[in-house]
């Protein structure tokens, strides 16, 4: 410790700073750089395919619930495949909402696959020749709706 001293005892000596020829000067402002124009694009076919697509997926699950609690005593198999169906058709569904509320472009992609996957369970619940009331027979409409508006442009210039 009696190496290291706290204050130096003598005067440090002055290096003469060498003369140069270059004088900084200030950097020039920048250009403006031109900005696309904003465009505000409607979300009415977006908000109409979120709300077509909540629907859908709502009443298919109804559906597949009332179809799995109705045949499950005589054919599990069935009933294990439609609500592995319908959980694909909930996730991709949701899923595709989120994004496409968050103006992404996978969001309708999503949508459609979600869609699908409902019209292939009620396509097993008509090939199975189940005995549904008439209303039933009508909601196949919702997801083929829900595919429709995810594929308008209106819609796709909404996801960019």
């Amino acid at each position: 410790t009696g190496i290291i001293r706290r204050h130096p005892t003598g005067a440090f000596p002055a290096a003469p700073e060498p003369q140069t020829s270059f004088i900084p000067q200030a950097a020039p402002p920048p250009l403006p750089q031109r900005q696309p124009p904003v465009t505000r694009q409607s979300p009415l076919a977006a908000s109409a395919t979120a709300t077509v697509s909540i629907i859908s997926g709502w009443a298919t699950a109804v559906i597949a619930t009332s179809l799995i609690s109705g045949w499950w005593g005589t054919d599990e198999l069935f009933c294990i495949a439609i609500g592995f169906l319908t959980a694909v058709s909930a996730a991709a569904t949701i899923g595709g909402l989120i994004s496409l509320l968050l103006r992404q472009r996978i969001g309708r992609l999503l949508i459609v696959v979600g869609s699908v996957v409902a019209l292939m369970i009620f396509a097993g619940l008509f090939v199975a020749g189940a005995d549904l009331p008439q209303l039933v027979y009508g909601i196949p409409i919702l997801p083929v709706a829900a595919i429709t508006l995810a594929l308008l442009p209106a819609t796709g210039r909404w996801c960019r």
